[in-house]
C-alpha cells in the first residue's frame, strides 16, 4: 500500500468489455498521480492506450516507462486531431481541468479527469454549456468509491436493500501532506480549490450515490490551516454537514493529518446508517488488525457481518464508462451526478467559515 495518496494507484484484475482496439483513448495533464489509477481502470476495462501528452517530458518519460504501449506525442493537439481516440484522461492541475476538458470535448472526444473536476462556480457553468452543444461526456474519477472495492460492494449491498433506506452518511478522508513532495501549485488556493472543494469532493459525491439524493444543500462548512504556517494558503483542515432532497443527511471531515506511523495514506472510512442496518467501509487499512484495506462491516435483521473484500469485487466503473461513451448511455455515472457532486463542493468551499486565525 502506498504511503503517498498523490501516487496510489490501485489495479485490478482484468475484465474487458472490448477487445484490443475498439476503445483508444489518450492520456494528458500528468500533474497528479491520479492519472495511473485512471488509466489502470481502463486498460483493465480493455481500453487501448495510443498517446501520452505533458509538456514536461520528464513526466512523458516516466509516464512510458509504466505503459510502454503509449506513444509520445508532439502536442495535444496531435492527440485531439487523432479521430481514433475516443477519450483523453488527464490529471492537470486542479484549476485548468475545465478548460482542457472544454477544448477535449470540443474535438469530438470524451474527458475523464481526476477530481476535483472545477475550482470555481464559473468553470462549472461554462462546462455546462460544451457539454450540451457538444454532446460529449465530462466523467470524474472519484476514485474513493470508483477505485475502492470496499466502496463499490457497499453501492450493492444498499441497492439489494440490505440496510434498508439510507437516511444519513458519514465519511472520514484524512491524507498524508508530504508536503516535502508537493509541487508549488498544491498550496496555491487559486490553483488547488480549497481542500472542501479538492479532497472533500469525493465525500460529497458517495453521500449523493449512496444516499440516491439527486440534490443536496450545504448546512454548514468550516475550513482551517491548523499546522502549516509555511503554506498559508494551505487548508489542512475542513469539514461539512449536508442535507439531501429525500431528507438524508451527511456529516464528513477532511484532513491533512495522517500520522507518520500509519502503514498507508489515509485511514478513509465511511459509515452509513440505513432504517434496517449499518455499513462501516474500512478502506485502505483496518488499524492495528490487518493492513490490507477493503474492509466492510454490515449489520442488520440477519446479524453481524465482516466482508474482506480485497480482489473480491472489481471495479465495474471503468468498464461501464467505455460502454456508455460507445453507446451514448449513462450507466457508469450521469451528467447530472458529476456536476451536482461538483457544485456542491464548490458551495461547501464558498460558504465555509474560517476556524483558524
Amino acid at each position: 500500500m502506498s504511503k503517498d495518496g498523490m501516487t496510489y494507484a490501485p489495479k485490478g484484475k482484468p475484465n474487458p468489455v472490448v477487445g484490443e482496439g475498439e476503445f483508444p483513448i489518450a492520456a494528458a495533464a500528468l500533474d497528479h498521480g491520479h492519472i495511473n489509477g485512471m488509466v489502470n481502470g481502463l486498460l483493465e476495462a480493455g481500453a487501448t492506450l495510443k498517446w501520452v501528452y505533458d509538456p514536461d517530458p520528464e513526466k512523458v518519460q516516466e509516464f512510458i516507462g509504466k505503459y510502454p504501449q503509449a506513444q509520445a506525442a508532439p502536442s495535444l493537439e496531435h492527440i485531439l486531431q487523432d479521430d481514433t481516440v475516443k477519450l483523453v484522461a488527464a490529471a492537470a492541475i486542479p484549476s485548468e481541468r475545465s478548460a482542457l476538458g472544454n477544448r477535449v470535448m470540443e474535438s469530438g472526444k470524451d474527458y475523464f479527469t481526476d477530481k476535483t473536476p472545477f475550482t470555481t462556480m464559473a468553470q462549472l457553468e461554462e462546462t455546462k454549456e460544451v457539454v450540451k452543444q457538444t454532446g460529449q461526456k465530462y466523467m470524474v474519477y472519484f476514485s474513493e468509491r470508483l477505485h475502492v472495492e470496499g466502496a463499490v460492494f457497499a453501492g450493492e449491498l444498499i441497492k439489494d436493500g440490505a440496510i434498508g433506506r439510507v437516511i444519513q452518511v458519514t465519511g472520514f478522508g484524512p491524507h498524508r501532506l508530504n508536503a516535502s513532495s508537493r509541487p508549488d501549485w498544491f498550496f496555491n488556493k487559486e490553483q488547488y480549490g480549497g481542500i472542501l472543494c479538492d479532497i472533500g469532493s469525493h465525500q460529497i459525491e458517495q453521500f449523493l450515490y449512496y444516499a440516491d439524493c439527486k440534490d443536496a444543500e450545504i448546512l454548514h462548512s468550516k475550513v482551517g490551516n491548523y499546522n502549516n504556517p509555511d503554506h498559508p494558503e494551505l487548508e489542512d483542515y475542513g469539514d461539512a454537514t449536508l442535507r439531501g432532497d429525500n431528507g438524508a443527511t451527511q456529516i464528513f471531515k477532511v484532513d491533512w493529518f495522517t500520522p507518520d506511523g500509519l502503514s498507508t495514506w489515509g485511514d478513509g472510512r465511511t459509515f452509513i446508517t440505513g432504517t434496517e442496518g449499518t455499513i462501516e467501509i474500512r478502506k485502505y487499512v483496518d488499524v492495528a488488525r490487518d493492513e490490507t484495506g477493503d474492509q466492510l462491516y454490515l449489520v442488520n435483521k440477519d446479524g453481524e457481518k465482516h466482508y474482506s473484500l480485497s480482489g473480491q469485487v472489481g471495479f465495474p466503473f471503468f468498464g461501464e464508462l467505455i460502454k456508455d461513451c460507445l453507446n451514448r448511455t449513462e450507466h457508469a455515472m450521469t451528467q447530472a451526478h458529476a456536476f451536482k457532486a461538483a457544485e456542491l463542493c464548490l458551495q461547501a468551499q464558498q460558504q465555509a467559515i474560517t476556524v483558524t486565525a
